[in-house]
């Protein structure tokens, strides 16, 4: 695990995030507990899922290959499959992985701490 927070992006961007990187197709578990808010797409994350935790902190991963049998409304626990590792949206042609981001009311906050307990 490595902590790509912050690093530069196209377009004068900052990565909001960290990008872990696995087999194409390797399930992604949710972090947190808490109401799945989107099962969708976006320009630049492809297959996303958002994920509403305690205290109103969201949780975003992108980038999947596909998604797991989950919709908005659904109740996760940690550990609860959400979808399954890819390249889509602007990892197109990267090697396959999951960005992660936590968002807090005050905006994106660094995820690599919590996953590097």
């Amino acid at each position: 695990l490595t902590d790509t927070w912050g690093a530069a992006r196209s377009g004068g961007r900052h990565h909001e995030g960290i990008d872990i990187f696995a087999a194409r197709g390797t399930p992604i578990h949710s972090t947190t507990p808490g109401i799945v808010r989107k099962v969708g797409t976006d320009s630049l994350g492809g297959n996303v899922v958002s994920i509403l935790g305690p205290g109103g902190v969201g949780h975003y991963y992108a980038h999947l290959q596909q998604f797991a049998d989950i919709q908005p409304g659904d109740w996760v626990e940690v550990g609860t499959v959400l979808g399954y590792v890819g390249d889509s949206g602007n990892a197109k042609g990267t090697p396959p992985h999951v960005h992660y981001g936590i968002y807090t009311q005050s905006g994106a906050v660094n995820p690599y701490p919590l996953l590097a307990k």
